[in-house]
């Protein structure tokens, strides 16, 4: 048994953790187990995720934004834990009635989310903002911690491949990642602006963390919007990022394929570089522990511990060594 001096300095430590606000940087199915662990082990009403709405796409005259609902699912505990995306036991009933009166049915929308998506036209119809909207799915579904898109505005992301140019949602779900991507863009991004309270929550958190999503088309898109890498450039010695590239493969998607396909190394070393302007802490999985040097040479201090999560225990490990640093 730990004597009384002890335990009350462990106490005070965790008391410490818990009450500390944290800014996070987040895309889509990776990010969420990473924002699940975080949200159980420290205080969720502390946790701000500015969330990447590049992926964002409108279908049968509705907006749906994949990530923001990925990460309000994911924390209101109601994602389908196999797929990582989607209500658990959804039915597509709607779904099959839009393809029998000749509608696309390339993009799995199920019943239950489709209310989601109609909530949030109406919400946008009515003169209310995507943020407003963020805001009020996310306190219907009871979720603690703020959840903010990067802009208010749309900022397609778009995949210039070898046929031509796709939405990314084109490009990753109807088309399969087939394609072979020669550049990527993010439309009408120069003109727009953080939502509001983004730059607040990086200028005011203790600590930044960059989920591990996507580098070039999860994170790539909230860099891109002006203002944000300068904030975190600002903040680097806070700014914490765990790689999503563990043994040379992505742990979700295809940003593996992605980043060889533009050029960049699809290592830890390869993220790495993308990050090395804004990043003070790099964590990569012991499988990368001999990138170790060549990552401490670009100026980032690296941390070794095990990222990959495919259990909750898992994702509250990653958590608690994350929020230690």
């Amino acid at each position: 048994m730990l004597p009384l001096f002890f335990r009350a300095i462990t106490q005070r430590t965790t008391i410490m953790k818990r009450s500390r606000k944290i800014t996070a940087l987040a895309g889509g199915v990776g990010a969420s187990k990473l924002l699940l662990g975080l949200y159980a082990e420290m205080d969720p009403r502390n946790l701000t995720i500015i969330v990447n709405t590049g992926d964002d796409i409108t279908l049968h005259g509705l907006k749906i934004s994949p990530d923001l609902d990925i990460v309000t699912y994911t924390l209101a505990g109601l994602i389908d834990p196999k797929k990582g995306w989607g209500f658990r036991r959804e039915t597509f009933h709607a779904l099959q009635r839009l393809m029998i009166y000749g509608r696309e049915n390339w993009f799995n929308l199920g019943d239950r989310d489709l209310a989601t998506h109609i909530h949030r036209t109406a919400l946008l119809a009515e003169g209310k903002s995507l943020a407003d909207a963020a805001d009020a799915i996310r306190l219907a579904l009871g979720v603690k911690s703020q959840i903010l898109p990067m802009v208010n505005e749309p900022v397609p992301t778009i995949i210039d491949s070898n046929e031509g140019p796709l939405h990314f949602q084109e490009y990753l779900v109807k088309r399969r990642a087939e394609p072979i991507v020669r550049g990527i863009r993010f439309h009408g991004v120069d003109s727009a602006k953080p939502a509001p309270g983004v730059l607040e929550s990086i200028h005011q958190a203790d600590r930044i963390f960059v989920c591990p999503s996507n580098p070039l088309i999860s994170i790539g898109p909230i860099l891109a919007v002006p203002g944000i890498r300068d904030a975190l450039r600002h903040r680097r010695n806070d700014v914490i990022a765990v790689c999503p590239i563990v043994g040379g493969k992505s742990l979700k998607g295809p940003s593996d394929k992605m980043l060889a396909q533009l050029g960049h190394d699809s290592s830890a070393t390869g993220v790495a570089k993308l990050y090395a302007d804004f990043t003070g802490t790099f964590i990569i999985d012991p499988q990368d522990r001999s990138q170790s040097a060549a990552i401490s040479a670009l100026g980032l201090q690296v941390v070794v511990v095990p990222s990959i999560m495919k259990t909750l225990a898992q994702k509250r490990r990653l958590a608690r060594n994350v929020l230690a640093l």
